[in-house]
């Protein structure tokens, strides 16, 4: 059995390589961040597992790769890049990795809600371009963050803004509980929160989950914060809400199309503050990352 490592960049390769143990099987590396769907087959050369980062696998690709019965996804958005049943009928399986970098992505989605809450991006942005941009921020301490979503991520979240003197809320389609978090419906959450912080998975009951009603529902000047899905939002209702002041501020790192297109509208608007889907990118997560690729492929393989 082997594997194909499709989409590696230097530090994953490198990684990759540094976690390999005696009796693994063979995984080539194929140091290349930027290949098409097209080259998947090629690329795969009859590999029986391919490790994906961030390379779209449409099923008719797939349909090409008859020997391919394994997707080692790297991370939980796999649904963003396949259809996961499509790719089952296809006796493809594919696996995900959770909880690698809960805590390097929820330090980024309380950076964002810090940098929303200041204005911190767009005084920098003026003040390179020689003028000296003053605005009165929000204090946050005193003030209420509401989880959307609650997962491993999100107690992290918690944990950080708690220690912050930030009162946290939290609704999940499921029931739970969590040390200092309040579970609260959805209405509550939303009506409440002075920032809100998106953690939820991107399926088909979640797609477009943040629509305009909801929005419309959000504590007029809030601060949405999605480290989530680019997906779980509509992306247009959330823009006439920025253009309108009904949220203060978005602290995006997800999009609907990455990477995000130069001259997109969220670009233009200066109460936004843009990362490259990086939240999860740190040299712990990405270790975590590797070894958890490492595991299921060791699995498999057994």
């Amino acid at each position: 059995m082997r594997a194909v490592f499709v989409d590696a960049s230097e530090e994953l390769a490198l990684i990759m390589e540094r976690l390999k143990e005696s009796g693994d099987i063979a995984v080539k590396i194929h140091r290349d961040a930027d290949i098409t769907p097209a080259e998947l087959p090629q690329v795969l050369d009859g590999a029986e597992i391919a490790i994906v980062d961030h390379t779209y696998l449409p099923t008719e690709i797939a349909k090409q790769c008859p020997k391919l019965k394994h997707v080692v996804f790297l991370g939980t958005g796999a649904r963003s890049y396949m259809h996961i049943e499509e790719l089952a009928g296809l006796g493809i399986e594919v696996h995900l990795i959770r909880g690698y970098g809960d805590t390097a992505v929820a330090e980024c989605a309380i950076a964002l809600m810090w940098a929303g809450a200041r204005g911190l991006a767009e005084m920098d942005r003026e003040m390179r371009a020689g003028n000296w941009l003053r605005d009165e921020g929000m204090e946050l301490t005193g003030k209420t963050i509401g989880l959307l979503g609650f997962g491993g991520i999100a107690a992290e979240a918690a944990r950080i803004a708690h220690g912050s003197g930030i009162k946290v809320l939290a609704w999940n389609r499921t029931p739970k509980t969590h040390p200092g978090v309040t579970f609260v419906d959805l209405d509550t959450l939303l009506g409440q929160s002075h920032v809100l912080s998106i953690h939820l998975l991107l399926n088909d009951d979640t797609r477009g989950f943040l629509s305009r009603e909801r929005i419309a529902q959000m504590r007029p000047g809030a601060i949405l914060v999605n480290t989530a899905r680019g997906a779980v939002v509509d992306e247009a209702a959330m823009v006439d809400a920025l253009r309108s002041g009904h949220l203060r501020h978005a602290g995006l790192d997800v999009f609907d199309i990455e990477p995000l297109p130069a001259g997109h509208v969220l670009t233009t608007l200066p109460n936004v503050t843009l990362s490259a889907h990086s939240a999860f990118r740190t040299p712990e997560a990405s270790d975590n990352l590797i070894a958890a690729a490492w595991a299921h492929c060791r699995r498999i393989a057994g």
